[in-house]
């Protein structure tokens, strides 16, 4: 019986994708990609492959950095908001709106040009460990994303923390829990779970912002498109290929995070 649920359940999956306008939709892609490959120019491919590679890993980590650094800062800011005294709730509402209400390419021409400029004027930091990293320009761009990325979710991480039931919590302290653990154990990852989907929008959101790091002269994928774009000539080839990547890293993204929110009920309930 196992056996026949399985094939079952294959040829529903099959008949989903056999429906009329699912049919459309694909032959319009294979015709944009077919377009695409024979009517357009890839010859500049070879060229730019590994620095594109280069900047597809920069983009990468710069994401996966930012995105880390930003949630680990957003939980304090959230954690603050949600039961902290006024001198804890203030400062963290201040800067989550500061973050919020301004554009992210000023926060980083802030920081590059302005931050950036001031440390070559002291003498003890062109000296010490710190200036070969000062100097460059990636630090300033992560730094920038790291503290939107954690502007916006710290509002986010405000409200999971506000709605979990103050009952769970109060029934963890009656079992002789301490507040160490009630946050690890029961509080943090049921915050987690409610935060998770908007944090997949979140995600994806700053994926689209690390582009701008490209404006302080950081080498990710989209300057490779744009160095592409000024070497040859061509406009659409490069943008084309460009949205492609996105797109794949975004389908990869929100896949991963489904999974996630998917197995995460099991651990917690």
């Amino acid at each position: 019986m196992p056996g026949e649920a399985a094939i079952i359940n294959v040829v529903a999956r099959t008949s989903l994708w056999l429906q009329p306008h699912r049919i459309v939709l694909i032959l319009i892609a294979l015709g944009l990609v077919l377009g695409a490959t024979f009517f357009m120019r890839w010859d500049w491919l070879p060229q730019y492959y590994e620095m594109g590679l280069l900047g597809i890993w920069r983009s990468l980590w710069i994401l996966a950095v930012t995105c880390v650094l930003g949630f680990l800062l957003a939980v304090p800011l959230g954690l603050a908001q949600a039961t902290g005294s006024f001198w804890f709730a203030a400062p963290a509402k201040v800067f989550c709106t500061v973050i919020r209400g301004t554009p992210l390419l000023i926060q980083l021409w802030l920081l590059y040009y302005g931050l950036g400029s001031l440390f070559p004027q002291y003498p003890w930091i062109r000296e010490s460990w710190m200036w070969p990293y000062l100097r460059q320009a990636w630090p300033y761009g992560v730094l920038a994303l790291t503290l939107s990325f954690a502007g916006y979710e710290g509002e986010v991480m405000r409200g999971a923390f506000a709605g979990v039931p103050k009952g769970q919590l109060e029934a963890a302290r009656a079992f002789g829990m301490t507040r160490w653990k009630t946050f690890r154990r029961i509080w943090l990852p049921q915050a987690f779970y409610r935060a998770l989907p908007t944090l997949t929008g979140e995600t994806v959101l700053q994926l689209k912002s690390t582009p701008l790091v490209a404006t302080i002269s950081v080498i990710d994928i989209f300057a490779v498109s744009s160095k592409v774009r000024q070497d040859t000539y061509l406009t659409y080839e490069p943008l084309l290929l460009l949205a492609l990547i996105y797109m794949t890293i975004t389908g990869i993204l929100v896949f991963a995070f489904s999974r996630i929110e998917a197995r995460i009920p099991n651990k917690i309930g």
